[in-house]
């Protein structure tokens, strides 16, 4: 990441067009922001245009009248152009794109650079060529640089620092306090893969400062980290008992974690409507790893 931040910081300083590569969550959007920043267009608004909903009329209308015309003072409107799912991008609207960047550059009529574009992708452009859905022309020319962003599971050094951050941010957003995390917990979220990236750790961070415990905000986190677990185990012993049992565990767990709710950790009204005995109930939330808490009263 600071070989990728150092590469940033020069490329900004220039007009290239430049590729954002990565899965979804992984920060494109905030990185083709950075660039903007720090580039000599950072006086007008970082322009962004979501490509999944363009059609070639808006494209027009959207990049080529905003961007490369010329205003009323005569001189050309310099901006940065931030295409959002670029692989998103229709046949009509990549032969449109494609004419707009006859050099592979935006220019306005009197021929000068006027706009930088960033484009952005969670696809692989040359899998998309190779299978005819992505122009190879419009690829070279968006690709003036390609920055490719690492997934989270291939950076988790950086967990407990983005971590930090969100949570902080969130406490300070919602007005609560900084929820203290055990060993457990931050060990918890250190082995967790993180398909869905930094969008997804923010998400969980919130959840851990609006829920306020930080054992109960995780319990899916911790279901979905033991049911990928198991199901690895029964692949590999090809055991449906197995996986019989896995599947038995989550659903039990759901089961009690939403009596529980229901009842405001109430544990003697959620044994009732469970319809088990309390100590039962009580063993059943040890093995299961929920921290108890709340009343006993009928």
């Amino acid at each position: 990441m600071q070989s990728l931040d150092s590469l940033v910081a020069e490329v900004a300083r220039t007009d290239i067009p430049v590729l954002l590569v990565g899965e979804s969550g992984t920060g494109k959007e905030v990185y083709a922001r950075l660039i903007h920043q720090l580039s000599g267009l950072s006086e007008a608004a970082l322009k962004k245009v979501s490509c999944a909903a363009l059609d070639a009329g808006r494209l027009l209308a959207e990049v080529r009248e905003e961007f490369l015309s010329e205003r009323g003072s005569g001189k050309a409107v310099a901006r940065t152009v931030y295409l959002d799912g670029v692989h998103e991008l229709d046949a009509a609207c990549q032969r449109v794109l494609l004419s707009l960047l006859p050099d592979g550059e935006p220019r306005g009529r009197t021929g000068k650079t006027v706009s930088r574009f960033i484009s952005s992708t969670s696809h692989n452009l040359e899998k998309e060529i190779e299978a005819g859905r992505f122009r190879r022309g419009l690829y070279f020319r968006i690709s003036g640089v390609i920055l490719r962003l690492p997934p989270l599971r291939e950076r988790k050094e950086d967990i407990p620092g983005l971590l930090e951050y969100f949570v902080a941010k969130h406490s300070n957003e919602l007005k609560k306090n900084i929820p203290e995390l055990n060993s457990d917990a931050r060990e918890l979220l250190v082995s967790y893969d993180w398909p869905g990236n930094i969008r997804e750790l923010e998400n969980v961070a919130r959840k851990i400062v609006a829920v306020g415990d930080p054992t109960l905000a995780l319990g899916d986190l911790r279901a979905t980290l033991a049911s990928v677990r198991i199901t690895d185990e029964s692949i590999h012993k090809s055991s449906l008992k197995v996986a019989a049992r896995a599947a038995s565990r989550r659903a039990e767990r759901e089961l009690i974690l939403k009596a529980l709710e229901q009842t405001h950790w109430n544990r003697k009204r959620a044994a009732r409507d469970l319809q088990i005995s309390y100590k039962s109930l009580l063993n059943k939330i040890k093995q299961i790893g929920v921290g108890v808490r709340g009343s006993e009263e009928l």
